[in-house]
């Protein structure tokens, strides 16, 4: 009779019900896997009298000195966007602490999607940092298909994943909205962001809360994409169909102080407005900007800082960062 066959790494995730890296990362002691997840591979380990092969494990442990801040983002001029800046700022801020190299990687494209997918399956890296998901995008499930910790920036929408940093946008767009009730408006319109991102549907449902509260009707909504454009043509929308609007709630403020000025509505005489994000071009425009500020360098410093945390073998814990209005002259 010939030497017993030893049970596979495939085996051994089938048995305690768990993807193939989960349970790599339990078998190579790696820190970044649920306790529930240790447990049933620790389990299907005995159960099958599983043996690491030790050359295997020594590479799988091995650390190579580079991070991935990969932007899966649809526009190919984001970083013309200062909030991308920011982000990559407060990042590489956070890395600079360390030996560690940081690569970018732009997956919003299927061949930038294969390309982050190769660093992870050679192991080229020794986290990922991932921004701007929105909808379905399969990069949310890559923390389950690869052996290396990942931290969200924002939260994908239809996910809850284990480790992100993330903005309270929907306290702040409430913040905005109460604002403006507290001001005496009363026919008050939002025009959101994307509605298949976190930020966006959470911005939306922040301005509903307000507003529900307060009594007043709520239909009042045109919907952008985050950018002074699309910020312009909803401001436009807006007027063509409630000519009564007396205040707006925007993702994109700069494009509707615009579209405002253009159909000759002053602001904040006829319609007071406040933006989001408190980027430096809020106190450029004219007047100058009420907006939520929320902290885009500090979002990019904690997410480095939760993924330097899991590559050292720690656990932490999921942050949501406060924002707050500040007050200038539009509103």
């Amino acid at each position: 009779m010939g030497p017993k066959r030893q049970p596979t790494l495939d085996e051994v995730a089938a048995r305690a019900g768990v993807s193939r890296s989960a349970a790599s990362r339990v078998i190579n002691n790696a820190r970044h896997v649920s306790q529930a997840k240790r447990d049933a591979v620790e389990r299907a380990v005995a159960e099958l009298g599983f043996v690491p092969n030790p050359t295997a494990r020594a590479l799988a442990t091995q650390q190579v000195g580079a991070v991935v801040l990969a932007l899966s983002h649809h526009d190919p001029a984001q970083f013309t966007d200062p909030f991308f800046a920011q982000i990559i700022l407060g990042v590489n801020a956070e890395l600079e602490k360390t030996d560690l190299e940081l690569l970018l990687v732009l997956a919003n494209t299927t061949q930038g999607q294969a390309r982050l997918q190769r660093i992870l399956k050679s192991r080229r890296a020794d986290g990922v940092m991932l921004m701007a998901l929105r909808g379905d995008d399969p990069l949310a499930a890559l923390a389950d298909q690869h052996d290396v910790p990942v931290v969200f920036g924002g939260r994908p929408l239809h996910a809850e994943p284990r480790w992100y940093v993330d903005a309270d946008n929907r306290g702040g767009s409430r913040l905005a909205t109460e604002h403006l009730i507290g001001l005496g408006r009363r026919h008050i319109a939002v025009i959101t962001g994307q509605m298949d991102t976190d930020a966006g549907a959470s911005r939306h449902r922040g301005y509903l809360d307000a507003m529900a509260v307060a009594g007043l009707s709520p239909s009042r909504v045109e919907h952008g994409d985050f950018t002074e454009p699309s910020g312009a043509a909803a401001m436009t929308r807006l007027l063509a169909a409630y000519p009564e609007v007396d205040a707006v709630a925007d993702a994109a403020a700069a494009g509707a102080l615009r579209a405002l000025k253009a159909h000759g509505r002053s602001v904040p005489g006829d319609v007071a407005v406040v933006g989001f994000d408190d980027l430096l071009t809020a106190q450029h425009t004219d007047p100058q900007l009420t907006t939520v500020h929320q902290p885009i360098h500090g979002l990019g410093r904690e997410m480095a800082k939760m993924l330097l945390s899991l590559i050292a073998g720690e656990e932490p814990h999921p942050l949501i960062l406060p924002t707050r209005l500040v007050r200038r002259a539009s509103a």
